[in-house]
């Protein structure tokens, strides 16, 4: 028959017009667990309301328009003024509009506010990775800001408003305000120290004029940056507003926009400044520790970020495995793909958990939470992040040559997956972080280990893990060598206590065993074949 050739079989349906957050029961089980009772339903509601926006096909286009028309950099007008502005898509406004909305800059002071955020973070990552950039950056800013009692008082009502303002005139004048940052510079990378970037003190006290170039300067058309340079007394912290009160713009050179692997939608720049006008924060020579609030909850927002991915991820992959079938069965139902697809849910459901567990000390605030924040978070950040690019891989490669197509969106995934482990410090830097809470603040290791000892004596496994945990962490010689390895233990330890604790035992079951015991191979698929699979891949099913 003419045109039978074209008709479409086994093809899976889009995965769309479902609640992505109601439909992950790994997240929606952590909201129940950390939010406490009286807010629950609350929560709950808020969040599932999300959860169906962020499935929706509407929103869902939006990160594909946003990514297909990447931001564009104007250094000049018609006239040859210099206006150094950013012009974005009308979808890219949409999702930070939708992002502000919902409350992802405004999670300090509200109860439960840092638990509802990261899950919300945690779903919005799953539509447009991008946009968090700007999200994180001004949510963080708060507690480095807070530092100065009067600036916070100034900006904070501003960076915490559910009102998207895109427009550029003094913040003074518009009800809401987003943050960007720059810390690094070409000759230092992370070592940020290394900056050149001089402050020269203006008669007005706390104001200064900054000269320098950052190399990396994220969400270049922010309202204001926190950034690093040189004053008299040493690397100082330091609040650039993009427009003067006034209304005349400050000296913000934008020389280009970075060419980057992923991440497209978002702009990150160069910028210079030549004589640009700043206001400190916090006393001279004390920049990195009033900025470093700022980094450990942009740190906490990658690993979140990096779940994210590996949720969506796997969904993607465990959808078109149960529609789509090859050699007479459904690919669900096949025992390879299957121990395939459990092995990516586990890795996933870890990452939700430790993130969202991460999140809930930052509601507590009480001091032996923040001693475990102090260890946990460059952990989790080091290990979580880098498991993000071979799960997302993998995923794709359910997929098979669809999943290598754009438009199954699933080469987006992967182009973004290494993102979270570079920004905010790259592997490295992660790993020698937890040697300097380990060296410096035994609170940290206390709090550590009086959380995974809430799991002892459930799992003979994580039991062992944690014993020869303690044996490392007792030979102190050529520390530093094996940073990476004890950072990776670290949080594989974290990560199988709460699972042992809180996920059904089949996961915890399969977690222990293949990333505690050793009972598997180097590659995703390697589960030990006795285990229940098939409750394992249900459980991660989306529900379209």
């Amino acid at each position: 028959m003419a045109g039978s050739t074209h008709s479409v079989t086994n093809q899976p349906p889009p995965l769309v017009g479902h609640d992505v957050f109601t439909s992950d029961l790994a997240l929606s089980e952590a909201v129940e667990r950390h939010v406490v009772p009286e807010l629950l339903d609350e929560v709950r509601g808020e969040l599932a309301s999300f959860g169906r926006t962020c499935g929706s096909a509407q929103v869902q286009e939006w990160g594909v328009q946003a990514n297909e028309n990447p931001p564009r950099l104007r250094t000049h007008d018609r006239y040859g003024h210099r206006v150094d502005e950013v012009d974005f898509h009308p979808s890219w406004h949409r999702l930070l509009g939708k992002g502000v909305s919902v409350g992802l800059t405004s999670a300090w002071g509200r109860p439960g506010g840092h638990v509802r955020r990261a899950a919300a973070f945690l779903l919005w990552t799953q539509v447009e990775a991008g946009n968090g950039c700007p999200l994180s950056m001004t949510h963080a800013a708060i507690p480095a800001l807070r530092t100065d009692p009067g600036l916070a008082a100034e900006w904070e009502p501003r960076l915490t408003s559910t009102v998207y303002d895109r427009d550029l005139r003094p913040a003074g004048q518009k009800a809401g305000a987003l943050f960007g940052m720059g810390m690094t510079e070409k000759q230092g990378g992370s070592d940020v120290r290394a900056g050149t970037t001089a402050a020269t003190a203006l008669a007005e006290a706390g104001t200064y004029a900054l000269t320098g170039h950052k190399w990396f300067c994220s969400a270049p058309m922010s309202d204001g940056f926190l950034v690093l340079a040189q004053a008299p007394e040493g690397l100082t912290c330091f609040l650039v507003p993009r427009v003067l009160e006034d209304g005349s713009r400050n000296v913000f050179l934008i020389q280009r926009l970075k060419d980057k692997l992923g991440n497209r939608s978002n702009a990150s720049a160069e910028v210079e400044f030549d004589g640009t006008w700043a206001r400190r924060v916090g006393d001279e020579g004390r920049g990195v520790r009033t900025i470093i609030e700022m980094v450990a909850a942009t740190r906490l927002d990658c690993v979140l970020g990096s779940a994210g991915l590996m949720r969506q991820a796997v969904a993607q992959a465990i959808h078109h495995c149960t529609h789509r079938a090859a050699f007479g069965a459904k690919l669900v139902d096949q025992p390879l793909m299957r121990n395939v697809l459990a092995d990516l849910a586990v890795e996933s459901e870890a990452a939700t958990t430790l993130a969202l567990r991460l999140a809930a000390a930052y509601d507590d605030g009480g001091e032996q939470e923040r001693a475990l924040l102090r260890l946990a978070v460059p952990a989790a950040k080091y290990w979580v992040t880098k498991r993000c690019t071979p799960v997302t891989v993998e995923a794709a490669e359910c997929l098979g040559g669809n999943g290598y197509v754009e438009e199954s969106g699933m080469p987006r995934l992967v182009r973004e997956s290494p993102l979270n482990s570079i920004w905010e410090g790259a592997g490295n830097v992660q790993a020698l972080d937890v040697l300097r809470a380990l060296q410096r603040e035994p609170a940290a290791l206390d709090a550590y280990l009086r959380e995974v000892g809430k799991a002892r004596g459930a799992d003979h496994r994580l039991d062992g893990a944690i014993k020869d945990l303690l044996t490392e962490l007792a030979d102190l010689e050529g520390i530093e060598a094996r940073a990476r390895r004890l950072t990776e233990r670290l949080a594989l330890v974290l990560q199988g206590s709460l699972l042992v604790r809180f996920a059904p035992p089949e996961v915890a079951d399969a977690f222990c065993a293949s990333r505690l015991g050793n009972d598997s191979g180097a590659a995703f698929g390697t589960l030990p074949h006795t285990m229940n699979l098939p409750s394992i891949v249900t459980r991660s099913r989306p529900q379209a």
